[in-house]
């Protein structure tokens, strides 16, 4: 049998994670009993959801156990099995986590999908075509719910799942508005993923100067707001929120470090009678084809052009997580393993 090297969670964060939270192991992967499947990893995903996972904390998942392999999704290739629904050679997409290979109970609901590379990369059913633009999707459609002519906004606009709430809004004739970190994505979000205007966070100092940067872009107010960042973003964007406003929640990455992310003007969500919703997408398993058949669309189509920032190797996993974590990844965040 292969050798499998796995990323372990060896302690928790105190305060910002490091690459001393990690360990790196080699281990034999087991024989397969009958109905499991040897995947061959190709790709990881990495995403900020695995930072609060890190933490011994009540959150909506349970944490990451120490001294086990991180979770993360993965894309990869049958690489023997004894289930007769998967063939060596199929490629196929699952959770097997920070590891080079896994050994998945195929007869386990939703734990192994088959994949169609002919149209889609295989590395995009990690991002666009994958978890990240169903959790667009979601927040979109079923929570900001727009019509034609409504003006969205998205923070970390250019990430795996801002890019796809991009492509998303456009197709239902949205006016959408990107903030993301720096000019280079800011240029990316309306030259290649068709934003109307992407605005430059790093330029403002408080939520005012945003604020005063988020009426120019969007004269009209904003009907809706996807949060993947909270803090100063959300306080600006509270402040041009129209009444009836919907407010999709699905990541807070400026606590993710354990502080506390006070609002400033709570009052606004009163004020402007606003719908504010958390959600998990891992919940509302009954939307994805659906999701996943737009957005497989949208990427054959050529009008969700998605980019990937790849590491190379397991070792180099723990890095390049706590590089996205500051926003160093432009796109998607992947680990080659091949």
């Amino acid at each position: 049998m292969p050798t499998n090297r796995q990323i372990l969670l060896d302690n928790r964060p105190k305060g910002e994670a490091t690459v001393d939270n990690f360990k790196l192991v080699s281990t034999e992967t087991p024989p397969l009993k009958d109905g499991q499947v040897l995947v061959r990893h190709h790709f990881l995903s990495l995403d900020p959801y695995m930072r609060g996972r890190m933490n011994d904390s009540k959150s909506y998942a349970a944490s990451q156990p120490l001294g086990e392999v991180m979770i993360g999704g993965t894309v990869g290739v049958v690489a023997e099995s004894k289930h007769p629904r998967y063939a060596v050679g199929d490629q196929v997409v699952g959770m097997g986590g920070w590891q080079e290979y896994s050994v998945v109970d195929a007869e386990q609901p939703g734990a192994l999908r088959k994949v169609d590379t002919t149209h889609v990369p295989l590395s995009h059913y990690l991002g666009a075509v994958g978890m990240p633009g169903v959790t667009a999707w979601y927040g979109l459609v079923k929570i900001i719910n727009p019509k034609a002519g409504d003006t969205v906004v998205v923070s970390a606009a250019t990430g795996a799942v801002g890019s796809a709430f991009g492509a998303l809004a456009k197709a239902r004739g949205c006016r959408a508005v990107g903030i993301a970190g720096g000019p280079e994505k800011c240029r990316y979000a309306v030259e290649e993923l068709g934003f109307d205007a992407c605005i430059d966070y790093r330029l403002h100092k408080d939520m005012y100067s945003l604020a005063k940067a988020l009426k120019e872009a969007c004269p009209n107010g904003i009907d809706g707001y996807f949060e993947n960042v909270g803090g100063m973003v959300l306080d600006a964007v509270l402040l041009r929120m129209n009444a009836f406003g919907r407010i999709a929640v699905c990541g807070m990455i400026a606590g993710y470090d354990g502080q506390p992310l006070p609002l400033a003007n709570p009052a606004l969500i009163l004020v402007n009678r606003l719908k504010v919703e958390g959600f998990i997408v891992s919940e509302h398993m009954e939307v994805w084809p659906e999701a996943l058949k737009e957005l497989g669309t949208l990427v054959g189509s050529g009008k969700l052009r998605p980019r990937e920032t790849v590491a190379q190797g397991i070792a180099s996993a723990p890095e390049a997580f706590l590089g996205l974590l500051k926003g160093k990844n432009f796109g998607k965040q992947l680990v080659k393993l091949v």
